[in-house]
């Protein structure tokens, strides 16, 4: 049974991906108005809509040196300050110069969040359901990105500016959750590794396991690596394994398409005959299959193992991919055809590569390297994701929708490989103890 004071922490760190999530999805009500009120080129409106992704690029790449430096909690204690300020700021923006820049430091808030937080989670977490409290961030992300459609349908009209309003709604999670986290305590393996604050640390991991407390330490302790060893260092020769599946993993998450469909649902519903209206409610039905299937997911990943949900999922994206890129291929749009298969689609990711990204590489490190690893993937992960969503527009519209879902389909193929040859089961096993283990399935 996991402690009720571990479960509020990692409660209140999940808080962080519920902003990521929405700040993620809340463009894609606002892309096209704020298209038009500035007057966007096709190439300034791809910047706009992926400017975040810009910002969470970079996030993601320094996000380990505060989450180092400072700790894991003061570092998501700036990362709320950044949303606040995204939030307000975009939303009162006077001009498109400086809405760009608010949302590119809202999406330095999420690049660093996806460091910062699976991280903390992955550190205060027993081992046997380290899984479910870790994907408790995934699951808030797509909560957010679930709010994030819902509150663009019921926002879109209102008053003069709705897109201002569907920003600026951002403010009150981010205050939130800023005041939340002065509730939360340090890392126990950054304060020994990092600060050797091993009292401290021992304190924490007394209300986490009193029992396994002193244990826990002996084996944090002995994880720590003499001064001068190369395995510090994030490429030395004995982390290859881990640094390799953390990239690939990353690269393949987002090549499924998961945020071109995010970002520009609404639009390639638009694409098959719907209408807005219709396009903004099928749009918040990805956004509930999404959330119910993360939580699905959050109930299996201890049980099963994250390689059995990712052999499933994959299988699944495979078909419904290929089946999408048919429907383009014979415009074959007839009634919901194209969303149902999306909807399911996203049930297949969700099970899968969502819950299980963020666990799986805040897991495969070791101490000494984790938060570098960490944003080595996140890097990974919104490098792709900003590529993605940058062309997404240019190559659906010089392609095809038949071509584009294909491209999706053979990345999949690819994923299906990797799983079954590479992908090691980390289920169950503590961090200290994942150090010893052979990373190989």
């Amino acid at each position: 049974m996991i402690h009720r004071k571990v479960l509020a922490w990692s409660v209140v760190i999940a808080l962080g991906g519920f902003l990521f999530g929405f700040d993620t999805a809340v463009i894609s009500g606002a892309e096209k108005a704020i298209q038009e009120v500035w007057g966007l080129t096709v190439f300034e409106h791809g910047l706009t809509v992926s400017i975040a992704l810009i910002g969470t690029v970079f996030g993601a790449l320094f996000g380990g040196i505060p989450s180092d430096r400072l700790g894991r909690r003061k570092t998501l204690i700036w990362i709320a300050i950044l949303y606040l300020v995204s939030a307000l700021g975009s939303a009162l923006a006077p001009g498109w110069e400086l809405f760009l820049l608010l949302r590119f430091l809202g999406g330095l808030g999420v690049g660093a969040s996806s460091v910062a937080a699976p991280l903390y989670i992955s550190e205060i977490s027993p081992p046997q359901s380290r899984g479910r409290l870790v994907a408790l961030f995934q699951f808030n992300v797509v909560f957010g990105i679930l709010i994030a459609y819902l509150s663009n349908y019921l926002l879109d009209g209102y008053g003069d500016v709705p897109w201002r309003w569907m920003l600026g709604v951002e403010a009150v999670p981010s205050l939130l959750f800023l005041l939340l986290l002065f509730r939360v305590p340090e890392s126990p393996r950054w304060l020994i590794t990092r600060r050797g604050d091993v009292e401290r640390a021992r304190q924490t991991l007394r209300i986490i396991n009193p029992v396994s407390a002193d244990d826990d330490v002996l084996a944090i302790q002995q994880s720590q690596v003499p001064v001068g060893d190369d395995s510090e260092s994030l490429w030395a020769k004995q982390n290859r394994v881990p640094v390799l599946l953390a990239i690939f993993f990353a690269i393949f998450n987002q090549v499924s398409g998961i945020n071109a469909i995010i970002y520009y649902a609404p639009r390639i519903f638009e694409m098959t005959g719907l209408g807005t209206s219709s396009s903004l409610l099928s749009s918040a039905g990805i956004g509930l299959v999404n959330f119910c299937f993360t939580l699905l997911a959050l109930n299996f990943i201890d049980r099963f193992g994250r390689r059995t949900l990712m052999l499933i999922g994959s299988v699944g994206l495979i078909a419904t991919l290929a089946l999408v890129a048919r429907a383009f291929y014979t415009e074959d749009f007839g009634g919901y055809t194209v969303p149902v298969l999306l909807f399911i689609y996203i049930a297949f990711f969700a099970f899968s590569q969502g819950a299980v990204i963020w666990v799986f590489i805040s897991e495969i490190f070791p101490n000494a390297i984790r938060a570098k690893g960490q944003a080595l993937g996140s890097f990974t992960h919104w490098f792709m994701a900003s590529v993605i969503a940058f062309t997404f527009p240019y190559f659906a519209q010089v392609l095809g929708g038949g071509h584009t879902f294909l491209f999706f389909t053979l990345m999949m193929v690819l994923q299906l490989f990797f799983v079954w040859r590479f992908m090691p089961e980390t289920k169950g096993t503590s961090l200290e103890q994942m150090e010893k283990k052979r990373l190989v399935p």
